[in-house]
């Protein structure tokens, strides 16, 4: 007999005899068998009345270090699922934080697979509510939790800035009961439309806001409004982001999203935190309807100052008219007093006074005969000095120191050009005259 070729080879099982022994590992071990689990929810489904999903678990930056396919079969899923909706108000959905009970099984022909068993719903809610709370210590933390709540409102709020979907039957109840107002308010309000639920809510909202803040000088305050629904679909309003945005905005924010039991990080960030969007819209009123009541108490309290003022008026009217008579007599008799004094002393005055105006005419005269003297005496030796002056230059004076004087005809000759050869001129002296005839001119 020839010798095999492969003298040891090895005998191997079959794959359903491997899965049996995976499968008495793994479900008769009492360690994976109804076992408290925290995890995340991600990729929730359900098909044919099961819930499928996964299981994650992830590190402090997100990415996920553990992850396994679960189940919640058809004959438990409802009683689970209205358990975890009637306490956290949401159905089971992806993104959850959850503590849940969980069995391992193994299956030869399916594999492995972990069996939800039982979930506790407020280990959900205390996620949420710590998530909250970290979010309102990080805005506490860099000083804008109350920075909103610090603004000054308007005396009346009437232009309103709205964000909402525009189908909303939540803005449909506030329009209806801002416009309606029993008191005749007028209230101008535009709506700015966002996705008020889901993935949306919070980059619309904030879009809305810009949108506000853009034209932030055509309002007096902005309202965010949603209606009821699940506690769930709010969860979008507890975001860091859009809570930071609110608490920075310039003008009042008012809050009414969900019901009066709900909370959410929008509540503690605002100016103004109200139950529901008809609240909002009750608020408003009530302002405008304070101012009114306000105005009223002014006009009643002008009207009766104005009042009291006319009262006093009458009665000090009153008193000086009854004065009136006898303040004249006084007055008149103080007056004639005065008169016959004035006409007893106008002789004494007037004396006094056109002997005072005298003696000042005296003066004036004496200034002024010493001052005509003075001029006249000033002009008598001007004079002289231009008499002395005339005396002096007079012709005659000058002839007598030896000049002389050539006449031609009646003119007096004062440059040899003046004359020719033959000339008839006369020459005055001082003692007389000689007629002579020009011979020769010389020119210098």
């Amino acid at each position: 007999m020839q010798p095999s070729l492969f003298p040891n080879k090895p005998q191997g099982m079959t794959l359903s005899e491997f899965n049996a022994l995976i499968s008495q590992s793994i479900n008769s071990n009492p360690r994976l068998q109804r076992q408290w689990v925290v995890a995340e929810t991600s990729d929730l489904r359900v098909s044919r009345g099961h819930c499928y999903m996964e299981l994650i678990e992830k590190d402090s930056r997100g990415a996920s270090v553990a992850k396994v396919g679960a189940v919640i079969w058809s004959s438990m899923f409802p009683n689970l699922n209205a358990k975890f909706k009637a306490a956290t108000g949401s159905d089971l959905k992806t993104g959850m934080k959850v503590l849940v009970m969980v069995t391992a099984t193994y299956h030869l022909q399916y594999g492995f697979k972990v069996v939800i068993n039982d979930i506790d719903p407020s280990y959900t809610m205390g996620d949420m509510e710590r998530q909250r709370q970290e979010i309102l210590e990080k805005l506490a933390k860099e000083g804008i939790l109350e920075l909103n709540k610090q603004l000054p409102w308007a005396d009346v709020p009437q232009r309103i800035a709205i964000v909402s979907a525009a189908g909303a039957a939540g803005y449909g109840d506030f329009m209806n009961q801002l416009h309606g107002n029993p008191y005749g308010l007028q209230f101008y309000t535009c709506l700015f439309q966002a996705v008020m639920q889901g993935t949306q809510t919070v980059p619309t909202v904030i879009a809305a806001l810009d949108s506000i803040n853009r034209h932030i000088d055509l309002f007096d305050c902005v309202v965010i409004i949603r209606g009821g629904g699940a506690t769930s679909e709010l969860n979008s309003f507890d975001n860091y982001d859009l809570a930071s945005y609110v608490a920075n905005f310039p003008i009042p924010v008012i809050v009414g999203i969900g019901h009066e039991r709900d909370v959410t990080v929008l509540d503690y960030v605002a100016a103004m935190r109200v139950k529901t969007p008809t609240a909002a819209a009750e608020w408003l009123i009530q302002r405008g309807t304070n101012a009114l009541a306000h105005l009223d108490e002014l006009q009643d309290a002008v009207v009766n100052a104005v009042r009291d003022t006319v009262g006093q008026a009458r009665e000090h009217l009153a008193y000086f008219t009854s004065m009136i008579p006898a303040t004249a007599r006084r007055i008149i008799d103080t007056n004639r007093v005065k008169l016959d004094n004035y006409t007893r002393n106008i002789p004494f005055a007037a004396n006094s006074l056109i002997a005072n105006q005298r003696t000042t005419l005296e003066r004036a005269i004496e200034r002024m005969n010493d001052a005509v003297a003075r001029v006249l005496q000033r002009e008598q030796q001007r004079l002289q000095t231009l008499d002395d002056k005339a005396t002096l230059l007079s012709p005659m004076n000058t002839l007598k120191r030896g000049y002389s004087l050539v006449r031609k005809g009646n003119a007096c000759i004062t440059d040899a050009g003046q004359l020719q050869p033959g000339d008839q001129v006369t020459v005055q002296f001082a003692s007389g005259a000689a007629d002579a005839t020009v011979t020769q001119v010389h020119q210098q």
